[in-house]
């Protein structure tokens, strides 16, 4: 049976949440792994047309939270730009209208991204191990994520991924995710959005919206502050401290008008005949799903 074709918006910004699976058994990244991967992904951040708004690398997936960039945003010395620091600064190559037009195209790709950074990495990880073969398990999922209050809930989501996992009792001690990376290493580089999906965030500083946006994180989890321990009398949201299909696996989420809208543009993907209607999603106030998912 032929599989659905990527759900993907052309021409307009649109934020995807990105996941993907090793196909080997057990915790394969570890620290050195995880680095490398991190160093690709944001090698390739820098070349692609691409807002990184999160990410978190675990020990046998990662999460990417991205806002695609249509490639008509872009101006020919903005891709000769982006060309030097993808073949390096000394490239003497002369770029032809015909090649400028490809890598227009390329680069604002949501699947020439993820495919890069995959390939990049499983040659990585093979030589590095001494071997040969697949790395990586099925195609990558991907999910349309409807910016606002949807974004910074995806956001959250995917920060509290570790401590899901019992690997840490605050995101932001976790060094391979993005709340981490804006703790402890300062957003290096400026490789992270500080967009978060905040309405207001305009009117603040870049501090401000870091602060605001781990208080929200925080609310969710349950966790009192960012100085003290988790406080247990805090009600907990079972979206965020429990695995959501939701965030992973809904084809499209955001509000209700947004679905119905993506689903009008992507109708004839679907071979049911019956019309999708908006999911809402139980503990997650005004947010919807294209699928409805069994948990």
């Amino acid at each position: 049976m032929p599989r659905i074709p990527r759900m993907l918006i052309a021409g307009e910004p649109t934020v995807y949440h990105v996941m993907s699976r090793t196909a080997l058994d057990g915790y394969v990244l570890g620290d050195v792994e995880k680095g490398h991967l991190l160093a690709i992904i944001k090698h390739l951040s820098r070349v692609y047309f691409v807002d990184v708004l999160g990410f978190c690398i675990m020990g046998n997936h990662f999460h990417l939270l991205i806002r695609m960039l249509p490639g008509d945003l872009f101006d020919n010395n903005q891709i000769l730009s982006h060309y030097k620091v993808y073949y390096g600064p000394d490239e003497k190559a002369e770029l032809t209208e015909e090649r400028v037009e490809f890598f227009r195209r390329k680069w604002s790709s949501l699947s020439e991204y993820v495919r890069e950074i995959k390939q990049k990495f499983s040659r990585f990880y093979n030589k590095r191990h001494g071997r040969k073969g697949f790395f990586w398990g099925d195609r990558f999922k991907s999910v349309i994520v409807e910016d606002g209050d949807t974004l910074i809930n995806c956001l959250a989501y995917i920060d509290l991924n570790p401590v899901r996992a019992g690997l840490c009792k605050r995101p932001e001690d976790y060094r391979w995710g993005s709340l981490g990376y804006h703790i402890q290493a300062k957003n290096k580089d400026d490789f992270l959005s500080l967009d978060f999906g905040l309405l207001d965030h305009d009117s603040l500083d870049n501090d401000g919206r870091l602060a605001r946006y781990i208080n929200y994180v925080y609310e969710k989890a349950g966790i009192a502050s960012s100085k003290k321990p988790p406080n247990r009398g805090v009600c907990v949201s079972r979206r965020f401290i429990s695995r959501t299909r939701y965030f992973t696996d809904s084809a499209v989420i955001g509000t209700k008008d947004f679905i119905s809208a993506c689903y009008q543009r992507f109708r004839d993907y679907f071979t049911c005949r019956r019309e999708k209607r908006p999911i809402p999603i139980s503990g997650l106030y005004g947010i919807y799903s294209l699928k409805r998912l069994s948990e």
